[in-house]
């Protein structure tokens, strides 16, 4: 049987955090759905399509990888799925006490609702997508922090 999972989030912008647990996650599952949140109620730098087509982008060298956009709740979206595998990042406690709850409340809605937790790597425990907002929206180089790809669609989205 085909172990598939899903790595949900805004992925506003993509980092390297992200694509390090992407990268990872293929050693534990066959085929990883990188699923990109439609939240209207977010102030996003990046338009859901324009987030979709960079991680596409970014994954477009690994085969086993997909990129779809999704809404509402997650417990939906893995319904529509065949009820994959969840993949979280943990950077650190407080993100622990946050994913435990919301595992545990996606559990109670939908029964066989499976979650793996993974730390990055300690070079971007300190990373997220809010932080490199906020350094690309005040002029610092985030070009460290993510995907070439994605630098180059965030300097030219600041610019304007």
């Amino acid at each position: 049987m085909k172990r598939v999972a899903i790595y949900p989030g805004s992925f506003d912008p993509l980092t390297n955090g992200h694509l390090d647990l992407i990268k990872r996650s293929l050693k534990l599952f066959d085929e990883l759905i990188v699923g990109v949140l439609e939240n209207p109620s977010k102030k996003a730098l990046f338009t859901a399509a324009e987030r979709v087509a960079m991680a596409g982008q970014v994954v477009k060298p690994l085969k086993r990888v997909r990129v779809e956009s999704f809404d509402g709740l997650l417990v939906a979206c893995t319904r529509r799925l065949g009820n994959p595998t969840v993949i979280r990042g943990l950077r650190m406690i407080s993100d622990f006490e946050y994913e435990f709850q919301m595992a545990q409340m996606n559990r109670k809605m939908q029964p066989g609702y499976e979650v793996v937790f993974m730390m990055p790597d300690e070079r971007y425990s300190y990373l997220s997508s809010s932080l490199v907002r906020q350094i690309a929206t005040l002029g610092g180089d985030v070009g460290p922090l993510v995907p070439p790809v994605v630098a180059r669609h965030i300097r030219a989205k600041v610019k304007k």
